[in-house]
């Protein structure tokens, strides 16, 4: 199983990035995970609606062209179903049992384009709170990793 995470934004503090290789290498065991990193627009200080428009049209067109075909699309946003541990994972071993690839996206600081949430087989949201894009990355590797390990029976979930 393959799963690429498509996050607009690079992870610039070296503790997060410390955290996120952590993961990357603990889930290696149990998957082939990608980070790709697409470059998040500059904002002006008082965003138009059109500005912000033609922001979240730009980071759309740059996390498109990564996005794997055929594979199961799953976006972060606040207006997304919210799970647990237990369900995630039932969703991961569902797309691991039918040999399907994921595609998880995590926009900027102004979210994702309405279009690419539409596009997507899946929203998925943490919480009603609002979170960095480097946080919920790691909050997705996590959840990630304890989802493997509950599919596979094995201690770390509680």
């Amino acid at each position: 199983m393959k799963i690429r995470l498509i996050s607009v934004g690079k992870i610039k503090e070296k503790y997060y990035k410390a955290i996120q290789d952590e993961y990357l290498k603990m889930l290696s065991r149990f998957c082939t995970t990608e980070i790709i990193e697409v470059q998040d627009e500059k904002i002006p200080v008082d965003p138009s609606e059109r500005d912000i428009e033609i922001i979240l049209e730009k980071e759309r067109e740059r996390i498109e062209r990564h996005i794997l075909k055929n594979s199961t699309m799953i976006v972060l946003a606040i207006e997304g179903e919210q799970t647990d541990s237990v369900s995630f994972s039932g969703m991961l071993k569902n797309e691991q049992d039918h040999s399907r690839d994921i595609t998880f996206i995590i926009g900027g600081s102004l979210g994702l384009a309405e279009a690419l949430k539409k596009s997507a087989d899946k929203k998925m949201s943490f919480s009603k709170m609002t979170f960095p894009h480097r946080l919920a990355r790691i909050l997705l590797l996590e959840q990630m990793f304890r989802g493997f390990k509950i599919i596979n029976n094995e201690t770390y979930h509680k």
